[in-house]
């Protein structure tokens, strides 16, 4: 199964092909994708992205994650939260939105198992 190519971004809004939806923020892996809805798990910019953001993504067997800290970084990545990714056996790359778009899609059209977590505004 590969993984979507995110069609489209721009400020508060993620188009993933394939997929009717759209989306403020999202989650992708090797077929499929959804929102990523930061109450879930309680997410704010500060401390930032947490491992149960991560998890359900992790599960999909990706080798690769990327993730997109907003438009002008504003969301954290902690420490912590690498090095659990890290632990999984993942690589991890942690980028502004638009660069994390592009470095995912380039990985996906590449047929790697890549799987992301966006943050589509500030």
């Amino acid at each position: 199964m590969s993984s979507p190519e995110i069609a489209s971004l721009s400020w508060g809004h993620m188009k993933v092909k394939g997929c009717p939806a759209s989306y403020k923020d999202c989650k992708v892996w090797p077929g499929g994708s959804r929102a990523w809805d930061w109450r879930e798990t309680g997410t704010a910019h500060h401390p930032g992205v947490q491992p149960a953001d991560l998890e359900e993504v992790l599960k999909k067997g990706v080798e690769t994650l990327v993730i997109g800290r907003g438009m002008n970084e504003a969301l954290q990545v902690p420490s912590t939260t690498l090095d659990y990714i890290k632990k999984q056996g993942v690589d991890v790359k942690v980028f502004q939105t638009e660069k994390a778009v592009r470095e995912y899609n380039t990985l996906a059209g590449q047929g790697s198992k890549v799987g992301g977590v966006f943050h589509s505004t500030c």
